[in-house]
C-alpha cells in the first residue's frame, strides 16, 4: 500500500446553504404581529491550510471526496439558523493547487497558508428580511443556495534548499543520513529510494534543508524510472549538488558519462510556473560530489576526472559518506550558495512596485452584472442571461410559489435586465434563459412582469400579476344578459305550471292583488300593525 502520495484529485464542495423560513407572528391581542420567519445559516466551505500536521496527501488519495457540512434551515419566531462549519483540510508544506486543466491556483508554501478550495453557498432569507414598506408581510423566503463544487488537482513540491540528483546508487541517501539526523532507507540495490527525503544540515550560522531525489536514469524526463514523477520536487531548490558514484561496476559508466545524462534529463525537463523560481534546473548553481573515495580504485577515478569537472567552471568535492571525508567543506559550499540564494530573494522582494497616479476624479466604471447572449432554437429567437447575480436568484427562487417569482421580476427589472433586452431586440413572447444550460430556467419573456412592488395587494403567496385576467367584450356581456333574462323567465313559467297542477292555491299576481285590495279597504290602517 502506497505511503507517500505527492499528487491527487479533489473533488471540494462547499455545503448547502440553509432555507428561509416563512412565518406570521401570531400571538393573544396581537392580530398584526408581523413576518417573524428567521434566514437560513450559511453552508460551510472547504479550506485548504498548510499546519505543518502532515507530509503527504496519502489521505485524499484514499478519500477524494470533501464535503463541508450545510447550513441549517430558519424557523419562525425570528430564528436564523446556523452556519455549516468550514472544513479545514491540512495539506503539507509546498503544495501547489490547480485547476483540473492545469491553471495554477494556488501555491501554498508556507506554514498558515490557506486556499478556499470551495465555497459555501448563501443562506435563504426569511419572509421577516424581505419585508418593506409596500410588501409588509411576504408570504415567500429565499431558498439555500448550494455550494461550489469543482475538483483540484494537488501537487506537492519540496521545500528544499539543496537538491541531491544522481543515478540510483550513487549514495545519496547516505550523504543525507551523514550530514543531518535523516535516517532514510539504504541498501545495496537500485532504487531504494522511493519517496524524496528530507534532512536539516547546519554549517556555521547557516541552516538549510537537503532533499534526497529518488534516483534518476537517462530518459528520466520522459518517464522512465522514478525521475519524472519526482523531478518536481527539484524545481524549488536554490542549488543542485551532482552525486556521483566513483566505485560502480557498471559497464559502459563514468563519472563524466553520469554527469552528462544527469544534466541533460535536468536540461530537458520545463519548470513549472508554480515553482518559486522559473530559472531552468541546468542555471541553478551546481556542485558536483564525487563519492566513495574511500575505495581505493574509486580515489584514483576521482582525481583522474576532477580537472575536467573543474575545467567546465564546477566546484567538486571528494568525500566518502562511510569515513565522512571532504563533509564539513561541502556543508560549507552548500551554505555559501543557499546564504546567497537568500539574500538575492530578499533584495527582490525589497523592490516596491511604483505606486500608480491616478487624476483626480477619477472612478472606475462599475462592472457588468449579467451579460445578454442571443441565440436561436428551432429557427425562433432565444436570449441567453449569464451573470452571477441572476443565476444565484434563480437558485433562491421557489417557483411553487407566485409571490417569489414576482420577487424574482423585480429583482431583475432592478438589475436592467428588461432595458437590455429591449436594446437586443427581445419581442414580448421570445424565450429567455437565465443561466447554462445544465443549471436553467427558461420563460417566455414578458415585459409587465416587470413591474413594481406597488402592484403586490393580493394575499400573502400570489401575485396579481400572475393571474390570467380576462376582460369580457360587449358581445360577451350582452350574450350573458339574455341568458340570465331567459333564466328568470323560465323559472317564473314553472311556477305558473305548478300552480296550475295544484301545487299553489293562488298564483303570485293573485296574491299581489289580493293584498292590494285589502289595503284600499282599510285606508286608516298601520302597515306595521298587519299580519
Amino acid at each position: 500500500m502506497a505511503s507517500f502520495v505527492d499528487r491527487v484529485v479533489l473533488h471540494a464542495s462547499g455545503g448547502t446553504g440553509g432555507h428561509g423560513c416563512v412565518s406570521v407572528r401570531r400571538e393573544k391581542f396581537k392580530p398584526l404581529g408581523g413576518p417573524d420567519g428567521g434566514n437560513g445559516g450559511n453552508g460551510g466551505s472547504v479550506i485548504l491550510r498548510v499546519d505543518g500536521q502532515s507530509t503527504t496527501l496519502l489521505e485524499y488519495h484514499h478519500s477524494p471526496h470533501q464535503t463541508a457540512p450545510k447550513g441549517d434551515v430558519g424557523r419562525g419566531d425570528l430564528s436564523h439558523g446556523s452556519h455549516g462549519q468550514d472544513l479545514v483540510l491540512s495539506v503539507p508544506q509546498g503544495t501547489v493547487v490547480k485547476s483540473h486543466d492545469g491553471e495554477v491556483l494556488a501555491d501554498l508554501a508556507r506554514e498558515g497558508d490557506e486556499f478556499v478550495a470551495a465555497k459555501g453557498g448563501m443562506g435563504g432569507l426569511g419572509n421577516a428580511a424581505l419585508a418593506s414598506p409596500k410588501r409588509k408581510a411576504p408570504g415567500f423566503a429565499l431558498l439555500g443556495v448550494p455550494g461550489s463544487a469543482r475538483d483540484l488537482v494537488l501537487e506537492l513540491k519540496s521545500i528544499a534548499d539543496v537538491a541531491l540528483v544522481g543515478y540510483p546508487s550513487a549514495g545519496k541517501s547516505s550523504l543525507i543520513a551523514a550530514m543531518s539526523a535523516a535516517r532514510p532507507k539504504i541498501a545495496d540495490y537500485p532504487f531504494t529510494t522511493l519517496v524524496p527525503n528530507l534532512g536539516v544540515v547546519e554549517a556555521g550560522d547557516v541552516r538549510f534543508t537537503v532533499a534526497d531525489v529518488p534516483g534518476l536514469i537517462e530518459g528520466a524526463s520522459e518517464g522512465r524510472g522514478l525521475g519524472q514523477r519526482f523531478l518536481r520536487h527539484v524545481e524549488r531548490c536554490a542549488a543542485i549538488v551532482h552525486v556521483i558514484d566513483c566505485a560502480t561496476l557498471e559497464p559502459r559508466r563514468d563519472p563524466i558519462s553520469d554527469f552528462e545524462v544527469i544534466e541533460t534529463e535536468l536540461s530537458r525537463y520545463e519548470v513549472d510556473p508554480s515553482a518559486a523560481t522559473s530559472t531552468p534546473l541546468v542555471e541553478r548553481p551546481h556542485l558536483v560530489v564525487l563519492n566513495k573515495v574511500d575505495v581505493p580504485e574509486a580515489r584514483e577515478l576521482a582525481d583522474f576526472v576532477r580537472p575536467e569537472l573543474e575545467s567546465r567552471g564546477l566546484r567538486v568535492f571528494e568525500i566518502s559518506t562511510a569515513s565522512h571525508e571532504g563533509l564539513r567543506q561541502l556543508s560549507f559550499a552548500m551554505a555559501q550558495l543557499v546564504d546567497q540564494a537568500r539574500r538575492d530573494a530578499v533584495a527582490e522582494d525589497a523592490v516596491e512596485p511604483e505606486p500608480v497616479l491616478r487624476p483626480k476624479g477619477f472612478s472606475r466604471r462599475r462592472a457588468q452584472e449579467f451579460t445578454i447572449r442571443r441565440e436561436e432554437r428551432n429557427l425562433e429567437p432565444l436570449y441567453r442571461v449569464l451573470g452571477e447575480k441572476p443565476e444565484r436568484w434563480i437558485q433562491q427562487t421557489d417557483f411553487n410559489n407566485d409571490e417569489a417569482v414576482g420577487y424574482l421580476a423585480d429583482r431583475l427589472a432592478k438589475l436592467g435586465v428588461e432595458d437590455a433586452l429591449f436594446k437586443q431586440g427581445a419581442r414580448p413572447g421570445d424565450a429567455v434563459v437565465i443561466g447554462d444550460a445544465t443549471d436553467s430556467v427558461i420563460f417566455d419573456w414578458e415585459p409587465t412582469m416587470m413591474s413594481g412592488a406597488e402592484l403586490l395587494t393580493s394575499p400573502r403567496g400570489t401575485d396579481a400579476r400572475l393571474e390570467e385576467l380576462v376582460r369580457p367584450t360587449r358581445a360577451e356581456k350582452r350574450e350573458d344578459y339574455q341568458e340570465r333574462k331567459d333564466a328568470r323567465a323560465a323559472a317564473r313559467e314553472e311556477l305558473e305550471t305548478e300552480r296550475r297542477a295544484g301545487k299553489w292555491t293562488e298564483s303570485v299576481e293573485a296574491a299581489r292583488a289580493r293584498r292590494a285590495a285589502r289595503s284600499e279597504d282599510r285606508p286608516d290602517s298601520d302597515p306595521q300593525t298587519e299580519g
